[in-house]
């Protein structure tokens, strides 16, 4: 893969670099700052943001999930809209991947909507879905 490709960045790689002690926060830290210093290409979708606000609310943590949401904004250039095909591309996905969840399903369809064929994600959800290869975060260090 080209390094200017971009990468589709997934929710939980901020999670896990704003949340407490944990074996994929240094990792996630390292990908947001090459991300930062326009080491990597990147791109989220809108979902992305939604997901990190719903999850840190349902924790009764909202000012935190707005916090997290600001930074990340603030580091990922690029945040993909969701449009009409991508949601008719998520119900077809999500349809033929029973493995999948509803946002993850949202995000292979936004990223195969935009030509987008790699996702830091520690959600192995995704690994084996055509089209889409999945960077786990753990490996951040020996894939660079």
């Amino acid at each position: 893969m080209s390094e200017s490709a971009p990468y589709f960045i997934d929710a939980n790689v901020s999670m896990y670099a704003a949340g407490a002690d944990h074996p994929l926060k240094a990792p996630c830290l390292a990908i947001l700052d090459a991300i930062a210093r326009g080491q990597l290409n990147a791109v989220t979708d809108a979902e992305v943001i939604q997901e990190i606000m719903h999850r840190y609310t349902s924790l009764g943590q909202r000012q935190r999930g707005i916090e997290v949401s600001q930074l990340f904004l603030r580091i990922v250039p690029v945040i993909l809209p969701l449009r009409r095909e991508d949601i008719e591309t998520a119900l077809d996905v999500h349809a033929r991947h029973s493995h999948l969840q509803a946002r993850d399903s949202v995000h292979a369809a936004v990223m195969l909507g935009h030509h987008i064929a790699c996702i830091v994600s520690a959600d192995r959800h995704f690994d084996n879905l055509p089209g889409i290869e999945r960077r786990d975060p753990s490996e951040w260090a020996t894939t660079r």
